[in-house]
């Protein structure tokens, strides 16, 4: 995808530098355009938790090339295959909800060996496998995502109104996105697409990053607050609902950003099709439902502070009385019995046991 013109992944190796990782700082998004540079597994960790790069594939792919320059630093140390596990350890802790972080960093230390001349090398090559392989899953949900819409638009004519929730565009992925990868491929076919964007507090992914991704690839689209979604579904303002998910358990249970299983109900409520980009890197089977994947719950500040653009610099603003105290759970789950499908980059299939499982294979 493009900024500006220019054509950028959210994580690559600095050029003639390849022990320095760079990502987009997602933070400052969409007022400044931030590049960040990542020297040791402690910054990618940090980058993770503090959300300087967000989105369950993104996170993942960040992960294994945090595993990568572990790796460098491990050469220097007498423990070098304690240091390596104990990266992966403090890596994985940094954002328990994603299940993309956890497979990435195991698929790295499953190529971990006393062989420590030549492991980084080999760690940065698979890095570079996962983030390729990333990028591909996102063009597929796209390929098969597009029919939906064009179907759509077959039947209305009409421009088709799409509401998406939180940030599953290429921000959180390499490229393309997930659930909004069907959305540019409908776009630069040429068929008339809306989106909605849900601001989704408390950070306001939707706000920030899907509006700033979208305005920067043409397409039309309007923010709007988190709790317009019903109201806009009850007047016939939307045609379908596309979200992206952090973990999906085997029975189809979607667990995505807080706010996605309201979304949910209103679309059953006014019969419209309610669909997730669900790549099978962010399917667990170990789980049976959903409510057995760990709830991440963040800091208070991220409720009680709002960020934004104030005089010509960014100004985090106090909302609360200032003694109130907030919760902030940073995702919930969706019944797989909300769910119309699963578009993942094998084809769709319905948010069962049955159907993930042979799809899958």
């Amino acid at each position: 995808m493009k900024i500006n013109g220019k054509k950028f992944h959210t994580i690559w190796l600095k050029e003639n530098d390849e022990q320095i990782v760079q990502i987009i700082d997602q933070r400052f998004l969409p007022h400044e355009f931030v590049i960040e540079n990542l020297e040791t597994v402690d910054d990618v960790e940090r980058a993770i938790r503090e959300m300087h790069v967000r989105g369950a594939p993104l996170i993942g792919v960040a992960a294994a090339f945090g595993m990568y320059l572990s790796a460098l630093e491990a050469i220097d140390n007498q423990q070098f295959t304690k240091y390596i596990n104990e990266s992966a350890e403090k890596l994985k802790a940094a954002r328990p909800t994603a299940v993309n972080l956890a497979w990435a960093v195991d698929q790295q230390l499953e190529l971990v060996s006393e062989n420590y001349k030549i492991l980084p090398s080999i760690l940065l090559e698979n890095a570079e496998r996962i983030k390729k392989e990333s990028i591909d899953r996102c063009k597929k949900i796209g390929e098969f995502g597009l029919p939906l819409i064009e179907d759509i638009y077959q039947r209305t004519e009409q421009i088709v109104n799409i509401l998406t929730h939180c940030n599953a565009g290429w921000m959180a992925c390499i490229d393309y996105g997930t659930a909004t990868a069907p959305i540019y491929a409908a776009h630069d076919k040429g068929i008339p697409v809306h989106v909605w964007v849900d601001e989704t507090r408390p950070r306001n992914q939707g706000a920030r990053i899907t509006a700033f991704e979208l305005q920067e690839h043409g397409v039309p689209h309007t923010v709007i607050t988190d709790n317009a979604g019903g109201h806009l579904m009850q007047h016939g303002e939307v045609d379908m609902v596309l979200v992206g998910t952090d973990r999906t358990a085997r029975n189809g249970d979607v667990c995505n950003k807080i706010g996605t299983y309201l979304k949910a109900l209103a679309a059953k409520d006014n019969n419209i099709p309610f669909y997730v980009g669900a790549p099978t890197s962010s399917i667990d089977f170990s789980l049976k439902n959903g409510f057995e994947i760990p709830i991440e719950e963040r800091g208070e500040e991220e409720v009680k502070y709002i960020q934004g653009m104030c005089d010509g610099e960014i100004k985090k603003i106090l909302l609360t009385p200032k003694a109130s105290p907030a919760a902030n759970f940073a995702f919930d789950v969706t019944p797989a019995r909300l769910v119309t499908g699963l578009i993942t980059e094998f084809g769709i299939c319905k948010a069962s046991q049955e159907e993930l499982l042979r799809l899958y294979q």
